[in-house]
């Protein structure tokens, strides 16, 4: 295990070990103002021997919220919040960034504040049902976006960016895949629009490029990176030709001299995310999803990427580093309260030693 525990660095984002801890949804912010309390420092710093923490996805505005009890970076409260957690990890000697999450359609109005709307870019509703504290409901049906707010929702993603820089973070990351308003755009069942943001896959690009560029001009490019998964079918998204969207997509974010690209292979799919990934982007790659530590070496010792994102061995492992570097045996996770309020198995699971 020589790679995985060599540092590296993507743009200003420094790493002290290959690690990455993968951004993963907990449900464990505050009900009334998406905060992030002392349970989340306590989990992140439990966690922060990884080179490099991604947080769980962050809503750039109100109507940018979809599920229950999830964070947001879009006001002062909030801001001082998160500032809790850079902190602590920084103390550990890791570095962390935001992962900025617009979920667009994939929402329900039962998680959402009074006046907050669910928005894509037409409006055809996802299929499928969303956990509320009202049990499972349907998605709502969402409205489309006018290029107004369009403009105003690209301008989100850009002033929360300016946020996380101010909350202490060493970056962000652009969720564009399961499902969320960036993927919707780019796909051709989720965006029917006959504007400059729909129709050729050109303009179907044309607002997570929008996003990336405004997002690369507040805080610099070399703080800004991104995580795609082509062919990705969750929460009901379709694109008719992914590769093609992803080749055109990939091309145009890669002269922007951005941090990262984080890509999730899923053979399933029968596309080759990681090659596509290599061929289109050539830029620094974090590759995620289901990576042992020694597949996860193996990769990186092949040269298919510069970091391996990993996310349920972290779980029910705050000490997943050190466990790998010994040779100790991982604990499992407790899949039943993965998304439940409060402590349990959020931050009490031990370090083995």
């Amino acid at each position: 295990m020589e790679k995985l525990f060599t540092p590296t660095r993507f743009g200003k984002i420094e790493l002290a070990n290959r690690f990455v801890m993968a951004p993963m949804t907990r449900s464990r912010a505050t009900a009334i103002g998406d905060l992030v309390t002392d349970i989340h420092v306590e989990y992140y710093q439990q966690r922060a021997t990884a080179g490099l923490i991604i947080t769980e996805g962050t809503q750039p505005s109100k109507n940018g919220k979809g599920y229950c009890r999830t964070p947001g970076i879009y006001n002062d409260e909030q801001i001082a919040a998160w500032k809790n957690v850079t902190d602590a990890v920084h103390k550990q000697g890791s570095s962390i960034v935001c992962q900025i999450m617009h979920v667009g359609r994939v929402a329900s109005h039962l998680n959402k504040d009074d006046g907050a709307e669910t928005l894509a870019p037409s409006a055809i509703t996802a299929q499928g049902e969303i956990f509320t504290e009202q049990g499972m409901k349907p998605l709502d049906p969402p409205r489309a976006l006018t290029l107004e707010e369009i403009a105003t929702t690209i301008d989100e993603y850009r002033q929360s960016a300016a946020n996380a820089i101010a909350a202490g973070f060493d970056g962000v990351e652009l969720h564009c895949t399961s499902g969320y308003l960036p993927a919707q755009f780019l796909s051709t069942g989720s965006n029917q629009r006959d504007d400059n943001y729909g129709g050729s896959v050109e303009n179907r690009c044309r607002f997570p490029l929008e996003v990336l560029d405004a997002m690369a001009s507040e805080i610099g490019a070399d703080r800004v990176g991104f995580r795609i998964c082509p062919g990705h079918p969750f929460n009901d998204l379709h694109d008719d030709n992914p590769e093609e969207t992803f080749a055109c997509f990939l091309q145009a974010a890669a002269k922007m001299g951005l941090a990262y690209l984080h890509v999730i292979r899923m053979p399933a799919t029968g596309l080759d995310n990681i090659a596509l990934a290599s061929k289109y982007y050539g830029g620094p790659l974090i590759l995620n999803e289901s990576y042992s530590a020694e597949e996860g070496e193996t990769a990186l010792s092949n040269g298919e990427g510069e970091a391996i994102a990993f996310g349920r061995p972290f779980i029910a492992n705050p000490d997943f580093v050190e466990r790998t570097r010994q040779g100790v045996e991982l604990a499992k996770m407790n899949v039943k309260t993965l998304y439940v309020e409060g402590a349990e198995g959020f931050v009490d699971y031990p370090a083995a030693t």
